[in-house]
């Protein structure tokens, strides 16, 4: 990110030494509309206090992704594997047992039920392809994006209790439309508040103190850029390390709603379990939630374009992208594979998610043990990577270069074969991901 910074800062500055009597390169005259949203970096007016701060992270608690993210896919896969039908035999006379290939028709071909998870799952996120290139810029602009984020977080959450009423395998369908809206809101909801980050780590006290030693020539650039990638980091790992405390602590309450309900004794009490098990975690969503709703400061983002509008600016933003991304060249594959390792990991959860599914039986106290494993190791894992880095000074690009592994640990062969190891390479595979 240094280099990135670097490369575009010569461009910009020979750009301008062509034209001395002001900035002329195209991101700077087309942009230069969102140099007063950098105001706030001194003004104690909107510096970041304790209160808001924690109920930053606490929002992080309850928006963890148990409901549209874990149990919500899962209870999805069990409907459809309760639903469908042994591909070797005539349709729906032989049920789903053992290693039979489970099918379903769906989109008018009968498919695989894995296959039928994936491609949902490719469905929902091209909606959030096009949905985020008309709204994300929202976040950028005004002070629209602390109520997107609360629509977001209610439609959420509205989803969660819906789940309630599908406990049924004919109602499979349904469960469609609720896996689908469940992870467009869920990731529409960790967009926006991630989004309130770049302000809360700006408006932290000692971002400002140094911002203003800074502007008085008492303290370098390289000094302030070394504490704001650091401030970044601690606000970033902090939050997950938190959010995993509280995830334990619920799915500890979890196990004993399952124990109560008896949810390994049948088929049917494990289904609705898991409509009961999203419903709780949408209800600890909301619980977190308001605690930001309420503390967050609303700072001001950067003043609209003139001719654009809130409808119009996530397209001209987009065309602007891509007009000038060759120009800053750096920060264009900087963008280009932070999108890449965010669509991996999401496609690497999911396919781990459709196999641990399938390795547990759709057990919900299994895949509730499973959890709490490895949210722990992803605790643990993410405290010790910020520890580390805070000690040593690391550089976030050194950092982020975290070592992937597929070797099962007990046979040492190549691949998914165990719950476990489905478990630890979740953590594993997220420590590179938080900074």
């Amino acid at each position: 990110m240094q280099a990135s910074r670097e490369t575009d800062a010569q461009s910009l500055d020979a750009q301008q030494a062509k034209d001395p009597e002001g900035p002329s390169h195209p991101v700077l005259h087309r942009l230069k509309h969102v140099e007063d949203i950098f105001d706030i970096e001194t003004d104690p007016k909107w510096q970041t206090s304790k209160k808001e701060l924690w109920s930053y992270y606490l929002y992080y608690v309850g928006n963890n992704g148990l409901a549209g993210f874990n149990y919500g896919p899962s209870q999805f896969q069990n409907l459809l594997y309760l639903a469908g039908y042994d591909r070797a035999q005539p349709p729906y006379t032989a049920p789903c047992e053992g290693d039979a290939i489970c099918v379903l028709p769906f989109m008018g071909k009968v498919r695989d039920i894995s296959s039928i998870v994936l491609i949902t799952n490719g469905i929902a996120f091209a909606i959030q392809a096009v949905l985020f290139l008309v709204i994300g810029a929202w976040a950028d602009y005004g002070s629209w994006r602390p109520n997107i984020t609360i629509a977001f977080t209610v439609i959420a959450i509205a989803v969660s209790f819906a789940w309630l009423g599908v406990t049924e395998p004919s109602k499979w369908e349904a469960g469609v439309a609720l896996y689908m809206l469940g992870l467009i809101t869920y990731q529409g909801a960790l967009t926006f508040w991630t989004a309130a980050f770049p302000g809360l780590a700006r408006s932290l006290p000692e971002m400002q103190e140094s911002k203003r030693a800074l502007d008085a020539g008492e303290t370098t650039l390289t000094d302030h850029q070394t504490l704001d990638s650091l401030s970044r980091n601690r606000l970033s790992n902090i939050s997950f390390t938190v959010c995993s405390a509280g995830e334990i602590l619920l799915l500890a309450v979890m196990v004993g709603m399952l124990k109560g309900m008896h949810a390994d004794s049948s088929s049917e009490a494990n289904t609705k379990a898991f409509s009961a098990l999203i419903a709780l975690a949408g209800g600890f969503w909301l619980l977190c939630a308001i605690p930001w709703f309420v503390l967050e400061r609303r700072r001001p983002g950067a003043r609209m374009p003139p001719g654009a509008s809130l409808l119009t600016i996530g397209v001209l933003q987009t065309w602007v992208a891509l007009q000038e991304c060759w120009k800053l060249k750096q920060t264009f594959l900087y963008l280009l594979f932070y999108f890449l390792m965010g669509d991996v990991l999401n496609t690497c959860v999911t396919v781990i998610g459709t196999l641990q599914n399938s390795l547990a039986s759709y057990s919900t106290l299994q895949l509730t043990y499973l959890l709490i494993v490895g949210i722990a190791a992803q605790m643990v894992g993410i405290y010790a990577f910020w520890l580390i880095q805070k000690r040593f000074q690391i550089p976030t690009k050194k950092v982020n270069a975290s070592l992937q592994r597929i070797l099962d640990p007990g046979t040492m062969r190549v691949g998914f074969n165990r719950d476990l190891d489905n478990t630890l390479r979740f953590p594993t595979s997220l420590g590179g991901t938080v900074y």
